[in-house]
């Protein structure tokens, strides 16, 4: 949901904590092209996509790859057009939202269907790279306490037993498709009623955790998830869509060898990996550059 519109929320504070950690001047303050065999990585401004830029440019810089970083940059609006005029030459992308974004009627719903798609859609010259395991989107989560309650491990179990609970969420979850319309018509969910609250924010942790609700709309990146011991429930249907990272590149200007080692880091990244990362940010304040540092070292990349 957030992605679809190239910004996060995160939180305000977030935002500003890391608004001077870019690493580099923004693409819309430089007309410069990136050379051949150098990689100008940028990213969108917030917390998690100027982590994923450090760890693809620092991934680079470690197997000598020329590398300058303008991270932090802003909007996909921003940013997306500084990648075909050349500015940049690689984001840490998600599929799902950035097919969204090139075609709003995009019905994919699987890793493999969105790729596909995506790469029909980017103009020429911009290509996608391998996909990451790791996935930031829409979930439906509960306590550990309500999964073990009543068995819950995919949104399907949650049929049987929705009457008994109170969903909360933004407003909007419930009526998109990619919130309560589309559980009661793809899982036949139907719930007690729905609370409006925060996006994903710190009124709906709380809210679930004080019990007042008995599942919740979050992120699944959100540190939340690892800090409270959260079940996010699985989507079996793909409901939510697919959102991989997934890094795109300017083909004309990034060497094969920097390809390579992107493609090494995607294949280890996870989303549980994210979102311990996520964690150290977030909530213990580190530097996302020494976040992403101690990542690479620990996957020996």
């Amino acid at each position: 949901m957030r992605k679809l519109i190239g910004l996060t929320s995160l939180g305000a504070a977030a935002l500003l904590a890391l608004s001077a950690c870019g690493g580099g001047t923004p693409a819309s303050q430089s007309t410069a092209k990136a050379s051949s065999g150098q990689v100008v990585v940028g990213s969108a401004n917030f917390p998690e996509n100027v982590l994923l830029g450090e760890i693809y440019a620092q991934a680079m810089q470690g197997k000598g790859v020329k590398v300058t970083k303008k991270l932090n940059i802003g909007s996909r609006e921003v940013y997306f057009r500084a990648l075909k005029k050349g500015e940049l030459s690689m984001l840490p992308e998600y599929n799902g939202a950035l097919l969204t974004y090139l075609d709003p009627k995009a019905s994919a719903t699987t890793t493999d269907e969105t790729n596909t798609q995506l790469k029909s859609k980017l103009p020429s010259g911009i290509v996608p790279l391998d996909s990451a395991q790791a996935e930031d989107k829409d979930s439906v989560v509960v306590t550990k306490e309500t999964a073990q309650k009543y068995k819950l491990s995919t949104l399907a179990d949650l049929k049987p037993v929705a009457g008994k609970m109170v969903m909360g969420g933004p407003p909007e979850f419930k009526t998109r498709k990619q919130g309560v319309v589309g559980l009661k018509s793809e899982y036949g969910i139907n719930f007690k009623s729905f609370k409006s609250l925060d996006t994903a924010g710190p009124i709906t942790v709380s809210a679930l955790s004080k019990g007042q609700i008995q599942a919740a709309n979050l992120f699944t990146t959100d540190p939340a998830v690892l800090t409270k011991g959260f079940v996010v429930l699985k989507d079996p249907k793909n409901l939510f869509g697919a959102q991989n990272v997934t890094p795109v590149v300017n083909d004309k200007v990034v060497p094969a060898n920097a390809k390579q080692i992107m493609n090494q880091v995607s294949a280890k990244l996870t989303t549980d990996e994210l979102i311990s990362m996520m964690k150290q940010i977030n909530v213990d304040k580190d530097d996302p550059a020494d976040v992403a540092k101690e990542w690479l070292k620990k996957e020996s990349l």
